[in-house]
């Protein structure tokens, strides 16, 4: 039960604020008061803390899914977050932790094409490779390709020292970081073959890709050329994720985001699925889903802010 408490009865203090209720725990006994169904409902999340517990470490981001699933009454659906996904090379299983992240899995694994946009540590990148190094070790692709554009070098990659892969290697560093946790050293194996490959945008135009599994990161700051290209890339037997935070665009004012323009022209396309992943998906530490929250509530005020300051002054020229 320590791991459902949680430290110093950490998550005892997030259900009680949560859902209005005192909670009395002796030893393994708990004890709830308060109205009916607020009660009802915090018996309902502990219950399924417990069940969580037999496979996952209880984290406050996991408490908040749960809770956020049975205020909606959709806690039938948290069998989704005890599926496995895959399986690292040290053994480490890798689930689903809340049901954007399930939703998200569920597209990569039945459609062709799939966007996940949404802030950092929502695991957009990390569960593309995990569903790429699968498919991969069950031989339902022939290869991985990864992409990201280099907009700090502005595309042009030939005045970078090195070859194509030195060049690209940095901005690649989070993918790279997730394949070896995913297959261990023989992904360095991989890449040598080419079965694994590096596959800048700037060196992908004239090719298709045929039985492979294509993840574009970062694809905010793709131009509309870019992603036009990079989409039209793709051959028989292939799928394609691409992943990116519309709120954190590198490129000039002037240049507009390859991400935004094929969210609103591709929406609705057979074929295609787009994930939108939020603050409730954050799986790194709280303080990121924080962080993330007070960035949102600044967006949404300053928006406000535009929308007063527009409607003021066509009052003024009325």
């Amino acid at each position: 039960m320590q791991n459902v408490f949680g430290t110093c009865d950490k998550n005892i203090s997030t259900l009680s604020d949560e859902f209005d209720v005192k909670i009395f725990t002796s030893n393994s006994v708990i004890k709830v008061t308060g109205e009916d169904t607020n009660v009802e409902q915090t018996l309902a999340a502990i219950n399924a803390l417990k069940n969580l517990a037999k496979k996952e470490d209880i984290t406050t981001q996991l408490v908040m899914v749960v809770i956020d699933l049975v205020k909606k009454g959709r806690l039938d659906s948290i069998n989704n977050l005890l599926g496995t996904i895959a399986i690292t090379q040290k053994g480490k299983i890798i689930r689903a932790k809340s049901p954007g992240q399930h939703a998200y899995v569920e597209a990569m694994k039945k459609d062709s094409v799939v966007f996940a946009v949404g802030p950092a540590g929502t695991g957009k990148t990390y569960l593309a490779v995990a569903v790429a190094a699968y498919e991969l070790k069950n031989h339902n692709i022939e290869r991985i390709i990864l992409t990201r554009p280099a907009v700090e070098a502005g595309e042009k990659l030939g005045f970078l020292p090195g070859d194509l892969t030195e060049k690209v290697d940095p901005y690649l560093k989070p993918l790279y970081d997730a394949l070896q946790e995913m297959l261990g050293e023989t992904y360095l194996k991989y890449i040598e073959k080419q079965i694994i490959e590096v596959a800048p945008l700037a060196y992908m135009r004239g090719r298709t890709l045929s039985n492979a599994f294509i993840i574009l990161d970062e694809a905010q700051n793709t131009t509309k050329e870019q992603m036009k290209m990079f989409l039209t890339r793709m051959g028989d037997g292939s799928k394609m994720v691409i992943t990116g935070d519309i709120t954190q665009i590198d490129l000039p004012r002037h240049v507009e985001s390859g991400m935004k323009d094929a969210l609103r022209i591709l929406d609705g396309v057979e074929g295609v699925n787009i994930i939108s992943l939020g603050s409730k998906d954050i799986v790194r530490n709280e303080m990121v889903t924080r962080i993330v929250k007070a960035y949102e509530k600044d967006e949404k005020l300053k928006e406000e802010q535009n929308r007063v300051k527009e409607d003021s002054s066509g009052d003024n020229n009325d």
